[in-house]
């Protein structure tokens, strides 16, 4: 391992990080809201960390291996979850709260230690917005597209840290190229979204701010009400639009603009799949909130909203669903569970997962009715290696061990069953907003708690293996 050439390389990224404090600071001008000082002390500490860093490392070697990527992945984003705390941290959060928030931020999850946000400056508002946006492509991809330019290679990072399909493929021959490419849908749709939301009666602030973050699909607000705070239909069916866009693939988008093959959206069966979903999910809570007859059934305006919501893994609400019927809320928590696209910047197992798993156990099926058959598993008009189902089975199988763990150990912490499993299954998935004590926000747990769930979002954020492979003894071994 050559520990001097991912030194140099991780202190490069901690002082590209440390650029995003800039936005804040101009945040905080313009607002005068009293919170410059907070941003200015915490720029100028991780900027010279970042600098420090590589001035004692120039000169390293930058030929990094497979194994070298993966711990940069895994430090990187610890440490720029520590880094991103120091401004709630200082603001006068509690240092646990200020990593959970950050965490949360960062990994895209959504949820929230804080009670009353409406509360906080309008530049901690913005910077809460700004960490779901930088986490929702990767902080690392967009720094894949500068290091070209500092003589630096990515490859090993890249692909470890884009999950599902995109890991396996570039879309254009040179990896730099690449990450402009998704880096430039990506911001193309947060300016477009923010435009919307202006014109349909978002201020310039909530609207950049709510752009950023449902475009990333992480679920921050500047309200408490979150989305129910505007009251507009429009302005939904604007943020259901983009969650939705946010959810398929960025390969799908970079075919349909780049190449001019917007057929692909059609042809493509995982994004048919991932509709399939939740039109069974709508369907189902429609047929649920008919059949319960409570005054507290949700509108059919709440179920549409809500089903994309939670799907694409953003956790955006436009009302209150704790008083609602029980199947319903559960039925809207698993679909979280199926999740976005591959490629995409949500959450979950992913839908080609869950597919490829559904074709699998019917071919199975069908071998058991059949024994002399010969079946090949399909996931459209392409033939699926058994090599790659087993895998996805294996990673299934370590999902729902770690999920089982981190839910154990959140019950050994005091929280009934209904919290710690909403709890656990909206920070693995980085959803954000559970049931029970944690449907709101997750300032009543204890601070053990928001740790062991802060490492769910992690474990998330990096599809599981990521991070539990540097946790194997074989991995350290020469």
């Amino acid at each position: 391992m050559n520990l001097k050439s991912i030194l140099n390389l991780f202190s490069i990224l901690i002082l590209f990080f440390s650029f995003s404090y800039v936005l804040p600071i101009v945040v905080s001008i313009i607002f005068n809201d009293g919170a410059l000082k907070i941003f200015i002390i915490t720029l100028i500490l991780v900027a010279l960390l970042g600098s420090l860093g590589t001035f004692m490392t120039r000169g390293a070697d930058n030929n990094l291996s497979q194994k070298d990527g993966f711990v940069i992945i895994v430090l990187f984003w610890i440490v720029l979850s520590l880094a991103g705390s120091i401004p709630f941290y200082l603001s006068g959060m509690s240092g646990i709260d200020s990593i959970f928030e950050s965490m949360s931020g960062i990994t895209t999850t959504g949820a929230t230690a804080i009670s009353n946000i409406e509360a906080l400056p309008e530049s901690l508002l913005f910077y809460r917005q700004l960490l779901q946006w930088m986490g929702g492509m990767g902080l690392i991809v967009l720094a894949i597209a500068v290091m070209p330019l500092l003589g630096i290679g990515g490859g090993q990072i890249y692909k470890t840290e884009i999950p599902g399909a995109m890991g396996e493929q570039r879309l254009t021959p040179r990896i730099k190229e690449t990450a402009q490419a998704l880096w430039s849908i990506y911001f193309g749709l947060t300016v477009v979204c923010a435009l919307l939301y202006y014109i349909n009666g978002m201020s310039m602030f909530d609207a950049v701010s709510h752009a950023m973050s449902t475009v990333a699909i992480g679920g921050f607000s500047t309200h408490d009400e979150s989305i129910g705070f505007f009251n507009s239909f429009s302005i939904e069916l604007i943020c259901i639009t983009f969650m939705l866009l946010s959810a398929f693939s960025f390969t799908l988008h970079y075919f349909a603009i780049y190449k001019k093959k917007p057929l692909k959206y059609i042809y493509d069966p995982e994004l048919r799949f991932f509709f399939s979903i939740l039109l069974l999910i709508i369907v189902i809570s429609l047929l649920l909130s008919t059949f319960n007859n409570v005054n507290n059934s949700p509108s059919s305006r709440e179920i549409l909203f809500h089903s994309v919501s939670m799907l694409t893994t953003t956790g955006f609400s436009i009302s209150n669903s704790t008083d609602w019927p029980f199947s319903i809320s559960f039925l809207l928590l698993i679909g979280a569970f199926i999740g976005a696209c591959s490629g995409s910047v949500g959450g979950g197992v992913k839908s080609w997962r869950v597919l490829i798993m559904l074709n699998h156990a019917y071919k199975n099926i069908m071998k058991i009715i059949h024994p002399n058959s010969v079946l090949s598993l399909k996931i459209g008009t392409k033939s699926v290696d058994d090599q790659v189902a087993t895998s996805v089975w294996g990673f299934f199988s370590i999902y729902v061990i770690s999920f089982v763990i981190l839910l154990l150990i959140t019950l050994i912490s005091g929280l009934d069953f209904e919290s710690a499993f909403s709890a656990v299954g909206a920070c693995l998935n980085n959803l954000g907003p559970g049931l029970g004590v944690v449907s709101e926000n997750y300032s009543s747990i204890s601070s053990f708690t928001k740790g062991i769930l802060a490492f769910a979002m992690l474990l998330g954020r990096l599809e599981i293996f990521t991070l539990l492979v540097i946790l194997t003894p074989m991995f350290w071994a020469k």
